[in-house]
């Protein structure tokens, strides 16, 4: 038993997630630097909750990636200002109307979803087309609908968002539930193994009897109810929509997945690496910004840190 708990210890660097997770650590602890350890707390509860933005649009992307060369959602930042824009006028701060809410952003998402969808299958236009031509037409309706406004959550959605039980910040305990309740489908459903099956090879699992079209289907509306979610709680954590509040997840979303360790190819996911990535994006600009790096230098030194995370994951993963 010593031997085997030995051989699972000695195997954890050798799973891709493993460096994501090591480089935010190391992260982590070169900010404490300047500060001696001073305001550690802080850093972590900023990390943990602004990852959970990063890493639930990432776990969408992620299903999406899964499917295969091609596959990939560029709506996702329109997607989460329209979700956020709609759902907050019609609250309009009325602590009775947060469910519904929550549900018209969920709606918001199924609805891009299932245009995305569309565009691809009925015209024939390659993912990265349609989803980056639809995600237009959601800012447009969003700017039309938002009209310069910025209205408030409801009190009560303002502090959950912002809240913590027992110090995790709520965001947090969202985002884990959403990356378990993510593992369990990929992993012991079903549908997980036909998203990955239709990934390692479309032809195949067409003939194979895979309904390849109703997963390619799901998996879209997925992404986007993620991205709608996400947009619902970013814009209650950050006091109002925003017109820009999604653009800068259009790079996070695509990086963690790649930082997680996840194949960029399809047919493999790595829902524990999404978590890895989304930690390490943000303490990395933490990072940075500590150490005074203009804004130019941060964005070279922020794509060589990736770079690196890439390739030593991909190392490993070769080596075992």
């Amino acid at each position: 038993m010593d031997n085997s708990r030995l051989s699972t210890v000695l195997a954890i660097p050798k799973r891709p997630w493993f460096w994501a997770f090591a480089a935010s650590a190391i992260a982590y602890l070169a900010t404490l630097s300047l500060t001696e350890g001073r305001g550690g707390g802080e850093l972590l509860s900023a990390a943990l909750t602004f990852a959970s933005f990063s890493a639930i649009v990432g776990l969408g992307q992620m299903f999406v990636i899964t499917l295969g060369p091609g596959n990939v959602d560029l709506s996702i930042p329109a997607t989460m200002t329209l979700a956020g824009t709609l759902s907050l006028k019609f609250m309009d701060g009325a602590a009775d109307l947060i469910l519904p809410g929550l549900a018209l952003a969920i709606a918001v998402g199924i609805s891009t979803g299932i245009f995305n969808y569309l565009l691809i299958r009925l015209l024939r236009i390659p993912p990265i087309i349609a989803t980056l031509s639809a995600s237009f037409l959601y800012q447009s309706l969003a700017i039309w609908w938002n009209r310069g406004l910025r209205i408030k959550p409801p009190e009560a959605l303002a502090d959950f968002s912002t809240g913590s039980i027992a110090g995790l910040p709520n965001l947090t305990i969202i985002g884990v539930l959403i990356a378990l309740l993510s593992w369990v489908v990929l992993e012991r459903s079903i549908f997980g193994r036909w998203v990955s099956a239709f990934g390692q090879n479309t032809r195949a699992a067409r003939l194979s009897g895979i309904p390849v079209e109703t997963v390619r289907a799901v998996t879209y509306v997925l992404s986007a109810v993620l991205a709608s979610f996400t947009g619902y709680l970013l814009a209650s954590f950050s006091g109002g929509a925003a017109l820009n509040m999604g653009t800068e997840y259009l790079l996070i979303s695509i990086a963690v997945v790649v930082i997680g360790g996840c194949s960029i190819a399809g047919g493999n996911s790595n829902v524990p690496g999404i978590w890895g990535g989304a930690l390490l994006m943000f303490l990395v600009v933490s990072m940075l910004n500590s150490y005074g790096f203009g804004a130019g230098v941060r964005l070279i030194m922020t794509g060589a840190i990736i770079i690196a995370i890439v390739a030593a994951a991909s190392g490993k993963g070769r080596s075992a």
